[in-house]
């Protein structure tokens, strides 16, 4: 029975896998939201699983609920951060707390009614839905904190593994599932009574789920993603679409205002749209940050290998920024090697990320060509700390990417922080 378990125990994470990364391949088809939603439909099943629900492994007894699916939620989370950003993150770990706050709140209302008992099998029990309500926002609290400390220590680990994502990938599921498990198994004891028992077990359970999601995330990443699997062949309707007046249409006015060597938008749409971009976000409650980005030393890359090759690294450079930016911001080639981001909805310790992930991105895949590295120096501004309107912020990006260039290049500069290559 223990071996039976085991095989479905590595075939339900091999299904939630396959299930969430095929909708998080195609959410620009489908829509973000419909990985999202998704993602929090699962975490009443996994609460519930988690305090009701263990089998037998040959390690311990374990709940797939934790084990498996929260598991998989938290490195989706991560290969979410990977292909968007933390401001996307943050959205569903916000609306999965205020949910489960909620829950606890209708579960106290709730009472206060005198049900009737409409079958004598199924009693009401409102104490187990306030139960699970309160260790839903125990456990969407412990998410959060997770889902931080998971994107942290990425970023930090590429400090010592910068082209190994896969290690980096598995060593941040470990630590922070271990971290998890200790906090959420501790609810799981105050509020249920689970044995101190099943606690390892749990957490042996939680190291091999995580085992077999970055084996899964490693073929995702080098074989289907990298290898161009997202451009998979349109339908005969889009090919005939692309016949109409309409889309023909449409296709000269989003080339309109494009930088004719890079493909990114020019400066004078820049001077039309970034303004825009940063009222609206504005108006909506939200911040709105800016980055600035200068190619280092480019004019020995012009001197060096000539102006042919200085176009090509420019052009590596804008596809990097193409490829790591989420398709909500604004990317403009400001002049000469010089590009402007504008990222509504990103704070500022979410810009500084986004722009370290810029600077180490280009500086381990963009080269000359003897081989040489191509750095870039990073001014990051967020508004409305730094301006209420769009000159003032990105001259105020626009000081510290000078100040970048002083403290020795290969670097990004927010407000009164200097991350170091």
């Amino acid at each position: 029975m223990e071996t039976l378990n085991l095989a479905l125990f590595v075939v339900e994470a091999i299904a939630y896998f396959v299930l969430m990364v095929t909708l998080l391949h195609f959410r620009h088809r489908l829509g973000l939201g419909v990985f999202l939603t998704a993602l929090g439909v699962m975490h009443f099943m996994e609460t519930y699983l988690a305090a009701v629900f263990y089998v037998s492994l040959p390690f311990g007894d374990v709940s797939p609920g934790s084990s498996v699916f929260f598991s998989g939620k938290l490195m989706m989370i991560l290969m979410l951060y990977l292909q968007e950003d933390a401001a996307t993150v943050r959205q569903p770990i916000y609306g999965l707390f205020l949910g489960n706050l909620l829950t606890v709140g209708i579960a106290w209302v709730l009472q206060l009614h005198q049900p009737l008992q409409m079958s004598t099998n199924h009693t009401p029990d409102v104490d187990f839905l306030k139960e699970m309500g309160w260790l839903m926002v125990w456990g969407t609290a412990l998410l959060y904190v997770d889902s931080l400390g998971i994107i942290l220590l990425y970023e930090k680990l590429g400090d010592f593994f910068r082209r190994r994502v896969v290690l980096r990938f598995l060593i941040s599921g470990f630590v922070l599932l271990t971290f998890d498990q200790i906090g959420f198994f501790a609810a799981l004891h105050y509020f249920l009574d689970v044995p101190i028992a099943a606690f390892w077990g749990g957490w042996k359970a939680k190291m091999l789920a995580v085992c077999l999601y970055a084996a899964m995330f490693a073929f995702y990443e080098y074989r289907i993603r990298r290898g161009g699997a997202a451009g998979s062949a349109r339908s005969i309707s889009d090919v005939f679409g692309d016949l109409t007046f309409r889309e023909r249409y449409n296709d000269l006015l989003e080339r309109t205002g494009r930088d004719m060597l890079t493909g990114v938008y020019d400066r004078t749409r820049m001077e039309v749209e970034a303004p825009l971009m940063l009222r609206e976000a504005l108006k909506q409650g939200l911040y709105a940050t800016v980055l600035i980005l200068d190619a280092d030393h480019f004019k020995d890359v012009n001197d060096g290998y000539g102006h042919l090759q200085g176009d090509e690294v420019l052009k590596a450079i804008a596809a990097r920024l193409g490829t790591t930016l989420r398709s909500s911001d604004r990317v403009f080639r400001f002049g000469g090697e010089e590009f402007v981001a504008v990222c509504p909805g990103t704070d500022h310790e979410e810009g500084l990320l986004l722009a370290e992930r810029l600077r180490w991105t280009i500086a381990t895949s963009v080269k000359t060509p003897d081989d040489r590295p191509v750095t870039v120096s990073i001014g990051v501004a967020t508004a409305d700390e730094d301006g209420v309107d769009f000159t003032a912020v990105l001259t105020a990006a626009d000081g510290r990417l000078y100040a970048a260039k002083k403290s020795g290049r290969n670097c990004v500069v927010g407000r009164s922080v200097v991350k170091l290559s």
